[in-house]
């Protein structure tokens, strides 16, 4: 606990220079892809943090000046499988962005998915030595959350307080300078395998790069994705990605639990690879051009050419119809929402008073996934793109950028985090766990 808890700590400095320099990169490690974003901070918004004004105060506007993707390697489930090939995966991105930036960036801020994600509501209560609320206050109540036994080799990525109630006004945002006797918080607390965040962490100093700063790919789209009404009265976002899909539940403008599966659009692919006896490129082609989920009578006279190079002309030759391709794709992608629809029920989202639910991601793009998705999920569903973000070059605007989009924010306005307070540093016995819906029943 306080391993990462330090060095996250010192990922929080480090992102306060790299801001006070101006200029910082962002990196979507993915299983498909890896992209690399440079931000630019302007003018005295820069500055702003330095003066002790919190984090959330005012939009810090930065732009995007230089933005490249480039072919994932070495990457399974969202998790670094093959550390040299993703060290040069890494490499190549940064530097294209770099290139198109015409500057050089020494920190980045990441994100991944997968690592087996795992949500955890604690509640901590403090009784004030004075009446008003101070930033030590703060501190005391978050150290007297119950953090749970997180297992062998587990560490926290993310630890924010998402309520705190003061004697018995309950939804305070951030209670410091209020008045009051008793203070209480609920805190979301994630925690995943330790030895996939210390493979990316090494992987990253491989390509002589600082981590300033890491995050869960599902909390992050669900930032970019979810408009602000969904983010305040409870939605979810499911990140469908290449190797794994990310599922976030946001209430009150905080994330309130994560998980992932880890299946994604890669599996589609190989099941249409495998079911069809061709090589996964020529796959995922027929797959972007021609695939779908739902199948109607013309497509049953629509033929795909399969195209090879196999050297035996007729098997060269060989047609599917439309219908065979659909049928191929559908029971993996419904796999896939099932999945997610079962992660939704055992976080308790039905209780929410909305239960939007927004699709992102590049998979996201399938076809008529949206009317599945509805079946599968509930009727409301919407497919969701990314916020806009100034400088953003057109390529990097769809879906399949919602994380990366996503980390521009976070690195913009991270939220306040366990870390950023000085923590005392006794520890409290495990107890309560799984409490994160709780307040938000007793609170509507």
């Amino acid at each position: 606990m306080t391993g990462l808890y330090q060095s996250q700590r010192a990922m929080r400095h480090m992102r306060r220079a790299a801001m006070q320099r101006g200029v910082v990169a962002v990196l979507d490690v993915g299983t498909s892809k890896i992209a690399c974003l440079i931000l630019r901070f302007d003018g005295p918004e820069r500055l702003r943090e330095v003066d002790g004004v919190g984090p959330m105060a005012g939009q810090s506007s930065f732009r995007v000046i230089g933005a490249a993707t480039t072919r994932s390697r070495g990457v399974k489930f969202g998790e670094i499988a093959v550390m040299n090939e993703t060290e040069r995966a890494i490499r190549t991105a940064v530097q294209a962005a770099q290139k198109m930036a015409n500057v050089r960036v020494d920190h980045v801020i990441a994100c991944f998915s997968g690592a087996e994600p795992r949500s955890y509501g604690l509640a901590g209560e403090w009784d004030l030595q004075d009446s008003v609320v101070t930033e030590q206050d703060v501190a005391r109540v978050l150290s007297a959350c119950d953090v749970p036994d997180l297992g062998p080799g587990r560490e926290v990525l993310h630890a924010q307080p998402v309520n705190f109630a003061l004697d018995h006004r309950t939804g305070l945002g951030d209670p410091r300078g209020q008045i009051g006797n008793r203070l209480a918080c609920d805190m979301h607390l994630l925690s995943v395998e330790g030895s996939v965040v210390q493979n990316l962490l090494y992987c990253i100093k491989r390509c002589d790069l600082e981590l300033a700063g890491i995050a869960s790919s599902a909390y992050v789209s669900g930032i970019s994705s979810l408009v602000e009404d969904e983010q305040e009265l409870g939605a979810a976002c499911i990140d469908m990605g290449g190797g794994s899909t990310g599922i976030s539940i946001f209430m009150k403008k905080h994330m309130i639990y994560a998980d992932s599966v880890r299946m994604g659009g890669d599996h589609v692919t190989s099941d249409i690879s495998k079911g069809l006896h061709i090589p996964t490129a020529v796959a995922e082609k027929i797959k972007t051009k021609h695939g779908g989920v739902y199948a109607t009578s013309m497509d049953d006279r629509e033929m795909i050419e399969m195209g090879g190079e196999s050297g035996d002309w007729e098997k060269d030759r060989r047609q599917i119809s439309r219908t065979e391709l659909i049928g191929i794709m559908r029971p993996r992608v419904e796999e896939i929402l099932e999945e997610a629809r079962s992660r939704l029920d055992a976080a308790g989202f039905d209780h929410l008073p909305s239960q939007q639910i927004v699709l992102t991601g590049g998979a996201s793009q399938i076809p008529g996934l949206d009317g599945l998705a509805a079946r599968i999920l509930g009727q409301q569903v919407r497919l969701g793109r990314p916020l806009r973000v100034q400088g953003l070059p057109q390529a990097a605007t769809g879906a399949a950028f919602a994380s990366a989009v996503g980390l521009c924010l976070f690195a913009a306005h991270p939220q306040d985090e366990w870390w950023d307070f000085e923590i005392p540093s006794e520890r409290y016995p495990a107890r309560s766990l799984k409490r994160a819906f709780k307040w938000f029943k007793d609170n509507w």
